[in-house]
């Protein structure tokens, strides 16, 4: 329940302080290339991106909780989506759908893809200043077995997150592609991101920068409690996952984490995953001694593309050196923001 609580208590505390009405700004505006919309508490966010109609739109979002599904479909090309202030926290998009939530209509149930709060096919879409975040509780769902529950799930080349909060529990964030031979590039930048079970995974090419990365406290009786990534990189796909320069903590006691496992999914069992965690702080809330984890034993993590390169703090400590591969100096040299992300400089 403390994630229902925290989201919903920015619109209560506004409404009880009786706080002044926003300025009177047109719905939408139009003038040479900048073209915006805004969305107000009782708007709806999704009304907004259907009712963009070229490639170039800003969608900006007034402060308040908006508890709907969002979806930017692939021909919203170039689409922002952002918030009003500079501050992730005053604007929160979130639902709460898990993998195991039956669908309204009967037809099954959504999936983890489909549990998703926001969702984007989009190429060169850029979200800033905002959170996203799936407050579906296992706790309060024992019926449910499906209990991945996704707070964005992102295909699509070139697209860039940054200054954006990522709040969920099991898969919080699905950095996908829009197929298996298509090498998508997405970039992260001052994002916090939190989660429990494999919080960060998928296939595509992912460069986190300056990112804040935060396992979650579990009331189980188990360890590892949870795993922050599991990338499935296609084989093909030279970069898969790329953390540079960021920080791992815990809510959690000294170990309880790993800090990944790979995923080969059953439908794509050529995958060869791929991590590259550099110059981040790791709290002690990772396990040290063995960082790495299987999902399956048909697939050890020491037949994929793991590795470690000057990183700091007690979870990142080399206790067992077989159990934390670390790349040369030469070999870091292509582990890099640039050689990830190629021709596309988001960062600049």
């Amino acid at each position: 329940m403390r994630r229902r609580t925290l989201l919903t208590g920015l619109a209560g505390g506004l409404a009880a302080a009786g706080a002044a009405p926003a300025l009177v700004v047109p719905a939408s505006a139009a003038t040479g290339r900048h073209r915006v919309r805004h969305v107000r508490p009782g708007d709806s966010v999704q009304a907004a991106v259907d009712a963009v109609d070229g490639p170039g739109w800003t969608v900006v979002v007034h402060p308040g909780t908006y508890r709907e599904v969002v979806s930017v479909p692939a021909g919203k090309t170039g689409l922002t989506l952002r918030g009003a202030t500079r501050d992730p926290r005053d604007v929160v998009i979130v639902y709460d759908n898990a993998n195991g939530t039956p669908k309204p209509d009967g037809s099954g149930t959504y999936g983890t893809a489909g549990s998703a709060t926001f969702t984007s096919a989009a190429p060169g879409l850029t979200v800033r200043d905002l959170t996203l975040a799936n407050d579906w509780l296992r706790a309060d769902h024992p019926e449910i077995t499906g209990t991945q529950a996704v707070a964005a799930y992102t295909y699509g080349d070139r697209t860039r997150f940054e200054n954006v909060r990522l709040l969920a529990h099991q898969d919080t964030l699905f950095v996908d592609t829009t197929a298996l031979g298509t090498f998508d590039r997405q970039y992260f930048r001052h994002c916090y991101i939190e989660g429990d079970v494999d919080f960060v995974f998928g296939r595509t090419t992912a460069v986190f920068e300056h990112c804040h990365f935060r396992t979650l406290a579990r009331d189980v009786d188990f360890t590892p409690k949870g795993m922050v990534f599991a990338p499935s990189t296609a084989r093909a796909n030279p970069h898969g996952i790329l953390a540079v320069r960021c920080r791992i903590t815990s809510g959690a006691e000294d170990g309880a984490y790993k800090l990944a496992r790979p995923w080969v999914p059953s439908y794509e069992t050529t995958a060869r995953p791929s991590l590259v965690v550099r110059e981040t702080r790791i709290g002690p809330g990772i396990d040290a001694v063995a960082p790495y984890t299987n999902m399956r034993d048909a697939y050890p993590w020491q037949t994929m593309r793991f590795a470690e390169y000057r990183n700091s703090g007690p979870g990142a400590a080399v206790h067992v050196p077989e159990n934390r591969p670390q790349l040369t100096g030469a070999q870091a040299r292509s582990h890099t923001r640039e050689t990830y992300l190629g021709d596309w400089r988001p960062y600049a």
